[in-house]
C-alpha cells in the first residue's frame, strides 16, 4: 500500500534528521501564495509581448535596418505595400529639413530629374555613314550652336566630295550636248526651208521651159521628143518639191526644245542633274549636323573613332529647363496643370521653382529610383512635367538628369 500524505512527511523528516540537515516545514497556505504571484507574473509576460512585437515594428519600418532590408529586398515585398495608401514616403525620399518644415498633407511628392526643354538630343552619325570614322570634331562641351550648324566630320568627305565633282562635269558635259544637239536641229530646218525654196525655183522653171515647149510644138518648131523630155523634167521638179516640203515639215511641226532629239538631250541632262543632287547630299552626309539648337552637354566620340552606339554627342536647350517628375498613381488627381513646384537638390543644397505643364496621359512603371535595395522598383507613376521659371532655369542649366525631390503645391490656385 502507498503511504497517505502524513506518512510522506514523516518519511522527509526522518531522512533529513538521519543526514543531519535542518527541516524546513512550510506553512499551511504558503504554496498557494507562492503560484499566485508565478501566475501574475506570466499574465503580465503575455500582455507584454503584443507590446513589444508593435514597438520592434514600428522601430524596424522606421529605421529600417540592413537585415530588414534585405528581407524585403528578397521577398519582393514593399512597406505598406499591402494598403490602398502608401503608409510612408518612399525610402529614397531623405527629405529636406526645410522642405519637411513647410510641407503640408496636401502636397504630392516625386523623385525627378533635370532636363532642358525637349530632353536631351543624341547627335548621331547620318543615315548611311557606313563604316565612316569621325574625322573632325568641330565645338567643344559647352558651347551654343544653331540648329543644322556642323559639329562634327566623318572621314568619307574627300571621296564624296570627288563624286559631286565627276556628277558636276557630266552635267556639263550633257549641258553642251543638249546645245550642239539644238543648233543641229535649227540647222536642220534652215537647210530644209532652203532645199524646198530651191526645189519650188526649179520646179517654177521647169514649168516654164514645159510651156514654151509646148507653145514651139505646137506650131511645129520642136519635136514630140523635146516636149516629153521636158514634161518629164517638170514632173521630177515637182516631185522635189514635195520632198522638200516633208522635210521641212519634220522641223517645223513643233518647236526646237519639243524635237525628238532635243528631248533626249534634255533627258540625259536631268539625269544627270539627278546624279548631282545625289552626290551633293551624299557629302552632306559626311557632316554631322546639329538637330536642335542649344548646348553641347557632352561628346562620346574622338577623331579616328567609329561613332559609337550612343551617339557622337549630347545636346539640349538648357535655356529652359524642365523636370520630369514620377507621381504615384493613387495621388495624380490631385495634380494639375500651373501648379507651383518646388524642386530641391539636396546634392547642391539649391531649391528651384518651376510649375506644371503638363500632365502624362498613361501609366507605367517607376523608372527614377536610388540605391537602396529596400527602395519600389515596381510602382506604378505617371509622368509630369514642370517648366521651371528663368531664375531657376539658369541656375539649373549646368546640371542636366541631377535627381531632385519635387513638392507639388495642390492647394495653390493653377496658372495656364
Amino acid at each position: 500500500m502507498w503511504p497517505n500524505a502524513s506518512e510522506r512527511n514523516d518519511v522527509r523528516v526522518s531522512d533529513q534528521n538521519t543526514q543531519g540537515l535542518p527541516l524546513e516545514i512550510p506553512l499551511q497556505g504558503e504554496g498557494r501564495k507562492t503560484g499566485g504571484r508565478r501566475f501574475r507574473k506570466a499574465y503580465l509576460l503575455v500582455l507584454l509581448v503584443p507590446l513589444l512585437l508593435f514597438a520592434g515594428a514600428v522601430i524596424g519600418m522606421y529605421f529600417q535596418p540592413p537585415g530588414l532590408q534585405k528581407f524585403y529586398a528578397l521577398t519582393g515585398l514593399q512597406p505598406g505595400g499591402g494598403s490602398s495608401s502608401p503608409i510612408a514616403l518612399p525610402p529614397e525620399m531623405e527629405l529636406p529639413r526645410d522642405m519637411v518644415e513647410t510641407m503640408r498633407k496636401t502636397d504630392v511628392l516625386g523623385l525627378a530629374r533635370l532636363m532642358p526643354l525637349g530632353d536631351v538630343s543624341i547627335v548621331a552619325a547620318p543615315y548611311g555613314a557606313g563604316d565612316a570614322r569621325v574625322a573632325e570634331i568641330f565645338v567643344s562641351e559647352g558651347d551654343k550652336v544653331e540648329k543644322g550648324t556642323p559639329v562634327a566630320r566623318l572621314d568619307n568627305y574627300e571621296v564624296l566630295q570627288s563624286a559631286v565633282l565627276l556628277a558636276e562635269a557630266n552635267v556639263a558635259i550633257h549641258e553642251a550636248t543638249l546645245m550642239q544637239t539644238r543648233a543641229a536641229v535649227l540647222n536642220s530646218r534652215n537647210e530644209a526651208q532652203a532645199a524646198l525654196d530651191q526645189a519650188l525655183s526649179a520646179a517654177s522653171e521647169a514649168r516654164l521651159e514645159l510651156d514654151r515647149a509646148r507653145e514651139l510644138h505646137a506650131r511645129g518648131v520642136t519635136t514630140r521628143a523635146t516636149l516629153d523630155t521636158l514634161t518629164a523634167a517638170e514632173q521630177q521638179a515637182q516631185l522635189a518639191v514635195t520632198k522638200a516640203q516633208a522635210t521641212l515639215a519634220r522641223f517645223a511641226s513643233v518647236d526646237v526644245d519639243q524635237q525628238p532629239d532635243v528631248q533626249v538631250a534634255s533627258r540625259n541632262l536631268d539625269a544627270m542633274k539627278a546624279e548631282l543632287i545625289r552626290a551633293q547630299r551624299d557629302l552632306d552626309r559626311a557632316d554631322v549636323l546639329a538637330p536642335v539648337s542649344g548646348t553641347i552637354l557632352e561628346i562620346h566620340a574622338t577623331p579616328g573613332q567609329r561613332p559609337p552606339s550612343e551617339g557622337i554627342m549630347e545636346m539640349g536647350n538648357t535655356d529652359q529647363m524642365m523636370a520630369e517628375v514620377e507621381i504615384y498613381q493613387d495621388r495624380i488627381i490631385q495634380v494639375k496643370p500651373g501648379q507651383p513646384v518646388e524642386l530641391v537638390a539636396t546634392a547642391l543644397g539649391q531649391t528651384f521653382q518651376g510649375r506644371v505643364s503638363f500632365v502624362g496621359l498613361t501609366v507605367g512603371r517607376q523608372g527614377l529610383v536610388s540605391d537602396d535595395v529596400a527602395a519600389n522598383t515596381d510602382a506604378r507613376v505617371i509622368r509630369v512635367m514642370v517648366r521651371l521659371d528663368e531664375a531657376s532655369s539658369s541656375l539649373a542649366a549646368r546640371f542636366t538628369n541631377l535627381e531632385v525631390i519635387a513638392r507639388i503645391d495642390t492647394d495653390a490656385a493653377s496658372q495656364p
